[in-house]
């Protein structure tokens, strides 16, 4: 039989365990370890916001339109991972901004909506197409929208949600199909919001969180089953938000980021399909709201551009969340 110990021997191994991990917390940098860190990446050739970011075939990442300091933008550029650096490619038919760009099956990328001036919001929409750095037209959506999500489906099909059209937020959705490269309707969310995120979780469903709706700032998030066609709620983030962006992870928790709620946020949080729930994680080092968040193929998040207080960034930072590191706890 092992010899019974006393409490102060249990808590003499405690605080020694926990000397040794403090140390090295210490010694190894947070960058090494991977813990949940930031750091700078080249700056993009246009400093804009309200832009789409998208992950090419290629492993470069294509960010097009949005709103610079010569107004609303056409143009397009690439960054290129491996380098940490940005070059042009072609500029889209039409300028936009707060428009919605998804990766099609084919390699190309669908472009839909947004906003081109006071009195114009877009229904048209067009494909980019990598292999040649060109644009061309496709079919309109059936409502005219920006501020609206966009996430391509299991089946193809591309989900569009929410955004503002008629002067008024959208709780609508319609279908894209690459196939036919026509619209149809699904149904409508719970609530309607606008700048909000979407992100295709791994069992299929499609994770909206956030945004503006009835001129409050949400927390609120749902689920869309394309099995189905309908919604349904889940967990609140911890933050009311909206501009922000929202990741899929490799571990398949969701990282959403930044945004404004009343003034720009740094906070970042993780959604956990499992359990339906949110918990903190590590912040970026610049607040910025309307930016560009990718994940790139080494696991690494490129979060791009957008704006704080001083005004439209060019900046980039890039988030790790490849290894966690606990403290022991002991029970008697």
């Amino acid at each position: 039989m092992y010899a019974q110990r006393s409490p102060k021997f249990f808590y003499l191994i405690l605080t020694l365990m926990i000397v040794v991990t403090s140390a090295f917390i210490a010694a190894v940098p947070a960058q090494a370890a991977g813990i949940g860190t930031w750091s700078s990446t080249g700056s993009m050739d246009t400093a804009r916001k309200y832009h789409s970011d998208t992950l090419l075939p290629d492993g470069k990442v294509l960010v097009a339109g949005g709103y610079g300091s010569s107004g609303i933008l056409a143009s397009a550029e690439l960054y290129d991972p491996a380098s940490g650096t940005w070059s042009s490619t072609g500029s889209m038919v039409t300028g936009r901004t707060t428009h919605s760009a998804t990766l099609l099956p084919n390699g190309t990328v669908l472009v839909a909506g947004g906003y081109i001036s006071s009195s114009g919001i877009l229904a048209s929409a067009e494909l980019y197409d990598p292999a040649s750095g060109t644009w061309s037209s496709t079919g309109s959506m059936a409502t005219e929208r920006y501020g609206h999500s966009a996430t391509l489906l299991p089946n193809g099909k591309v989900l569009v949600a929410g955004g503002i059209g008629g002067g008024s937020y959208l709780s609508s959705a319609e279908l894209y199909d690459p196939a036919s490269g026509t619209w149809s309707s699904t149904g409508s969310m719970a609530t309607a919001r606008y700048v909000h995120s979407a992100t295709l979780l791994p069992n299929g469903k499609v994770l909206v969180a956030g945004g503006i709706g009835g001129g409050s700032y949400l927390s609120s998030a749902e689920l869309y089953d394309p099995a189905v066609g309908t919604w349904s709620s889940t967990g609140s983030m911890a933050t009311a938000r909206y501009v922000h962006s929202a990741t899929l992870l490799p571990n398949g928790k969701v990282l959403v980021v930044g945004g404004l709620r009343t003034n720009y946020l740094s906070s970042a949080e993780l959604y956990d399909p499992a359990s339906g729930t949110w918990s903190s994680t590590g912040s970026m080092a610049t607040a910025r709201s309307e930016h560009s968040a990718t994940l790139l193929p080494d696991g690494k998040v490129l979060v791009a551009g957008g704006v704080d207080g001083s005004g439209i960034l060019s900046s980039a930072e890039l988030y790790n969340a490849r290894m966690q590191l606990f403290l022991p706890f002991i029970t008697r």
